[in-house]
C-alpha cells in the first residue's frame, strides 16, 4: 500500500528510502480472498505501477505524535465494536480528484461510526477530505483516461462472479516504511460485546 493508494497524500510526506519508517500510519481492514485478489489485478491493470493490497481505510493515513498512545487508544477502540458486515457496492468516481473506486452498498455507517470513535486523541487528525469509505482502484491517473478506466473497471466489476460481501472481524495497523511499502504494526480484532 502507498499512502496514495489509501486514498490520501499527506502534505509534507517525505519519501524515504524503503524499509525506513515514516511517522505516516493508517488504520485498514484488509479485503479477503477471492475478492482481494480480484480488486488487486483490477487496480494493476488501471495502473499498473501501483503495489495494491485491498483495503477500506478506516483512519486515512496521518502522522502521529506517539505510536504507542495510538495503538493503544487504537486497540481500546476498536475492541468495544463488533463485526459487522461489508458489500461492496457500484464503481463511481470522486469528482475533485478524479479517484475511481467501488463503494460501499452495506457497512458503510459502521465504518463512519468507527472512524469517528478513532478520529481524536493521539490519533486525531484534520484530514483532507471528508470521510467516505470506498474501495481505491484509481488515482492519480491521467483526467483524459479517467472515464474510459472507469468504463473499463464497471465492466470487469460486472462481470466478478465471486462474493461481494464479506465480514470485518479485525483492523490493521500500518505503517509506512518508504516508497510504496507499507508494513502491518498490529492486528486490533473486533469483538462481540460482552467478550472479553
Amino acid at each position: 500500500m502507498t499512502s496514495n493508494e489509501l486514498g490520501y497524500s499527506p502534505d509534507g510526506a517525505e519519501t524515504k528510502p524503503c524499509g525506513e519508517r515514516q511517522n505516516l500510519y493508517a488504520l485498514v481492514v484488509y479485503i479477503p480472498e477471492p475478492l482481494g485478489s480480484f480488486l488487486d489485478e483490477l487496480r494493476l491493470e488501471m495502473a499498473p505501477s501501483c503495489n495494491p493490497h485491498a483495503h477500506v481505510s478506516v483512519l486515512p493515513p496521518r502522522p502521529l505524535a506517539d505510536e504507542a498512545a495510538a495503538i493503544s487508544e487504537s486497540r481500546a477502540a476498536v475492541a468495544q465494536c463488533e463485526p459487522f458486515d461489508l458489500e461492496l457496492g457500484a464503481v463511481e468516481v470522486f469528482a475533485a480528484t478524479s479517484v475511481i473506486y467501488i463503494g460501499l452498498s452495506r457497512g458503510a455507517e459502521q465504518l463512519r461510526e468507527l472512524h469517528d470513535r478513532l478520529n481524536r486523541g493521539a490519533l486525531a487528525y484534520t484530514e483532507p477530505f471528508p470521510y467516505h469509505p470506498h474501495i481505491t482502484l484509481g488515482q492519480e491517473l491521467d483526467v483524459s483516461q479517467v472515464e474510459a478506466l472507469r468504463h473499463l473497471a464497471a465492466r470487469r466489476w460486472q462481470v466478478f462472479q465471486g462474493p461481494r460481501a464479506f465480514r470485518a472481524e479485525h483492523t490493521v495497523f500500518v505503517q509506512n516504511v518508504g516508497g510504496n511499502t507499507w508494513i502491518d504494526v498490529e492486528v486490533e480484532p473486533l469483538r462481540a460485546a460482552g467478550v472479553r
